[in-house]
């Protein structure tokens, strides 16, 4: 069970992999959100199970009746909480009271504090949270063990996505701007500047995002660069993870579009702001040499980057050049 958010849910997806590969013996469903079931497609011996948790099974009763329905199901002999949130220690609960083996998530919250508090911070390297998950399995009792590497497997592109984004004669650098908290989010002049420098250059953009207003703000970007596409709800999750697939490089935030890239076997130049990849969520795979972040010493004042800034300046985003970037990604482009 894990039901947000979608970067953590990607993060699952090589740690059940390697469960799988690891263990011919193991079938295992999955439940999340209906919108993540594409994450998991083509896994063998995995079946995806989308819990509708706005309508179906809102509130106190619809857990009651996920339960029911999963119990219902078939038999299960074990459930992995990879999430260990209220709903999931609810069900975690239910099953475990019918006599099923249970195990959940250790976020580490205590060495995640000491290394976000300022001043006295314990600036080290944490698990990986990827690892936080395998040892789920391993609680319950099976071999897991993680190789953390990328996987490209070709994916072409069929003609509904080249009418968007073209026939590829040129490097592809896909850029995920955005991200849930302020404190994630490279300022957007800044990222502009970003994008008007590799618009300069023979490489062909593609901007990633969800919501109405990073539509609107990545069609300026369109309209102003002639290198640009934006992708953003004119592309379906599939249609994305092909694209994605296809690209030489992604610039991402600590966000969902370095976890996405990752499964795709794509590179990633991440920016990292108030939060630190010493917390355990660099996408799986990718290098900490692609990483790009200010040393100030205040960070990471936030395991998720959602605390406000208390110099009010957020000068972890706002002193990084705009040239780092570019020069991180042009590596991958030459």
């Amino acid at each position: 069970m894990r039901f947000s958010a979608m970067g953590d849910v990607a993060m699952t997806v090589p740690v059940v992999k390697a469960l799988l590969d690891q263990n011919p013996e193991v079938t295992l469903t999955y439940i999340s959100r209906p919108e993540f079931a594409e994450f998991f497609k083509n896994i063998p011996r995995l079946k995806y199970y989308p819990a509708d948790l706005k309508e179906l099974y809102k509130g106190f009763g619809g857990l009651i009746k996920l339960f029911n329905h999963l119990k219902n199901q078939e038999h299960f002999d074990a459930v992995a909480d990879l999430h260990n949130n209220l709903r999931t220690q609810i069900l975690r609960r239910l099953f475990r009271l019918t006599g099923v083996k249970t195990a959940a998530l250790d976020k580490g919250r205590a060495e995640k504090k000491l290394l976000t508090r300022f001043p006295n911070k314990v600036l080290k390297p944490l698990k990986r949270t990827v690892e936080r998950y395998a040892d789920v399995f391993r609680k319950i009792g099976f071999y897991v063990t993680l190789d953390y590497k990328l996987v490209k497997k070709s994916k072409p592109l069929a003609d509904d996505i080249i009418k968007i984004t073209g026939e590829k004669t040129s490097p592809w650098i896909g850029i995920s701007p955005f991200a849930k908290h302020k404190g994630k989010i490279l300022p957007l002049e800044k990222m502009e500047e970003v994008i008007a420098e590799l618009n300069k250059q023979d490489v062909k953009i593609f901007l990633f995002g969800g919501s109405i207003s990073e539509q609107e703000i990545c069609n300026e970007w369109e309209k102003r660069y002639a290198n640009v596409v934006s992708t953003i709800r004119i592309l379906n999750m599939q249609q994305e993870f092909v694209l994605i697939n296809n690209l030489d490089v992604m610039l991402s935030m600590d966000s969902a579009g370095m976890h996405l890239a990752s499964l795709e076997g794509t590179p990633v130049i991440s920016v990292w702001g108030a939060t630190h990849h010493y917390a355990g969520f660099l996408g799986y795979g990718q290098s900490e040499n692609d990483i790009v972040a200010d040393t100030i010493e205040c960070r990471p004042c936030s395991v998720y980057g959602n605390k406000p800034c208390f110099r009010k300046d957020y000068a972890c985003l706002n002193r990084i050049k705009a040239e780092t970037i570019v020069d991180k990604l042009t590596q991958y482009t030459r």
